[in-house]
């Protein structure tokens, strides 16, 4: 059984304070999955005054637009080229990430993008902790922590999975495609900032003809964005999407726009339900997004 190094309680949430500075990060994508993807690592890269963006690494997905994690894996690696070309960022470097999920809780799945995060993270000082930022199945994380488990004393994991903790169920997307490596972020101890999907992250909701007044016509990647959820649906009338992904770009840029608290790490029961425990060590947990003022921040720097 692997163990984890235990981060004394007043460290911990001194770690799961807002950083209030710039920061480093390492984004973890299924960018082909969705459309959203593509508009996180967008407003990352348009945010230089509160974070510098390192690496990019491609995470697994499986569903209709892939016959299997590592052809959604390779699918996202290649959209994630296509977006640091089309703004001109090839000084930041992506990496193919895990081409399977998790076998067994306790056995890691070796990637490009693992292998980075344990360097980048063990490089990284205590007091400058590397924020690892993940909006996909959390396979390449888990997978580095498998690797090198003292990088939880180097690293702050911010996540876009699940559901709210009141929630009925928390059968999401991202948490449920690898339930051995959501079980190890929430089981390890490693500071965890949690961006619940429905419930929260629900309220990041656009509409095309939002996007075609603010976005089209402002960037070669704003048409780039524009045309991408243009072909997300036949139909637009009385229609709008949730771009959850942006998400946790919006907390590391202004945690007055995502309301959190402080919350007991949950167990994932065996039908994919939050169980409490209040022996168990704190995550920080957003519980509202105030969708308008994300919103107004992301145009704002898609259109600079």
């Amino acid at each position: 059984m692997i163990s984890f190094p235990t981060i004394p309680a007043d460290q911990l949430v001194r770690r799961l304070e807002h950083p209030g500075r710039k920061i480093r990060m390492v984004l973890d994508t299924d960018t082909f999955n969705e459309i959203d993807d593509q508009f996180a690592i967008v407003y990352a890269l348009k945010s230089p005054e509160n974070m510098t963006l390192e690496a990019l690494y491609a995470a697994p997905f499986y569903n209709e637009l892939s016959t299997g994690p590592a052809d959604g894996m390779e699918k996202s690696y290649q959209e994630i080229l296509k977006i640091r070309g089309i703004m001109n960022r090839e000084d930041i470097p992506v990496y193919r990430g895990s081409t399977a999920y998790l076998h067994a809780a306790d056995r890691p799945v070796e990637s490009e993008a693992a292998r980075d995060l344990v360097e980048r993270a063990m490089a990284s000082d205590p007091s400058d902790p590397l924020y690892v930022v993940s909006i996909g199945a959390i396979t390449n994380v888990a997978s580095a922590l498998l690797m090198e488990p003292r990088i939880i004393e180097r690293i702050v994991l911010v996540w876009l999975g699940g559901n709210a903790l009141h929630w009925a169920d928390t059968k999401e997307f991202n948490l449920m495609q690898d339930l051995h490596a959501s079980r190890l972020v929430f089981d390890c101890g490693a500071p965890l900032v949690l961006v619940p999907c429905l419930g929260v992250a629900t309220h990041l909701q656009t509409s095309l003809s939002e996007l075609r007044d603010y976005v089209k016509g402002k960037s070669d990647i704003g048409d780039y964005l524009y045309e991408t959820y243009q072909n997300c649906s036949k139909d637009h009338f009385g229609y709008s999407r949730v771009i959850w992904d942006i998400s946790v770009i919006a907390w590391l840029n202004n945690p007055e726009w995502c309301w959190s608290s402080l919350a007991h790490s949950p167990h994932i029961s065996e039908d994919l339900r939050w169980s409490a425990d209040s022996y168990r060590h704190l995550i920080r947990c957003v519980n509202f997004i105030r969708r308008d003022e994300v919103f107004r921040d992301l145009f704002r720097k898609i259109a600079d």
